[in-house]
């Protein structure tokens, strides 16, 4: 008696995300990371325990919850502290441009060559100075 063998019925599930939707894939798992806190988790885990304290006081949290993981944390206290590191990023950019001052951007002074070259008559070089500023060069 010989045995027959047969191929067991096996269903194709197309993939999560389908090659025509570009990067909303890509965008669809970031948001459900940050539903999840996964982004602030890795971020918690990465600081160093004076920088947490700092988190927590801004997000008028105890700062004796420095040791704590956060996903242990209830979501008031993540959303908190979500909104702390939003705070603080905001100040260090503004402290950031005030630091920088009122020097002119930098794409400026390409702007100037590009256009002593169309003064000069130089399109080729003119096209040089405007390819770098579009490249985003400076």
């Amino acid at each position: 008696m010989s045995a027959q063998v047969h191929q067991l019925p096996t269903t194709h599930q197309p993939p999560a995300v389908q090659p025509d939707r570009g990067d909303w894939g890509a965008l669809r798992a970031e948001l459900h990371d940050r539903c999840a806190d996964r982004d602030l988790a890795a971020l918690w885990s990465e600081l160093a325990t004076g920088e947490r304290k700092a988190l927590l006081a801004s997000a008028k949290i105890d700062p004796r919850e420095c040791l704590t993981a956060l996903e242990q944390m209830p979501k008031f206290n993540r959303d908190s502290i979500r909104a702390a590191v939003h705070r603080m990023s905001q100040y260090a950019a503004r402290l950031r441009d005030r630091l920088e001052g009122d020097k002119p951007h930098p794409s400026r002074e390409l702007a100037a060559h590009a256009r002593q070259a169309i003064a000069e008559g130089n399109t080729k070089a003119a096209l040089h100075w405007l390819g770098l500023i579009e490249r985003g060069v400076a």
